[in-house]
């Protein structure tokens, strides 16, 4: 599973933009059919865990694990 760490990589290196900094990382990205998505990176450098990362990819990045590891 990846952690904290591996998704705001994911951010950066996938063109997302870093909007809000406070306790967390506040990531949106703009999508070509004008389409906004959001993800939130907690600071802490733990391990994203089953059920939450699946909703993570699924639901707020809209990629797939395969496309994630090509980016960290």
């Amino acid at each position: 599973m990846p952690n904290w760490r591996d998704l705001k990589r994911y951010c950066e290196r996938d063109g997302w933009e870093l909007y809000k900094d406070t306790d967390h990382y506040f990531y949106r990205k703009t999508l070509d059919d004008g389409t906004i998505l959001r993800t939130k990176v907690s600071k802490g450098n733990g391990e994203i865990r089953g059920h939450l990362w699946q909703e993570i990819l699924k639901r707020q990045l809209r990629t797939t694990q395969e496309h994630f590891n090509e980016l960290i």
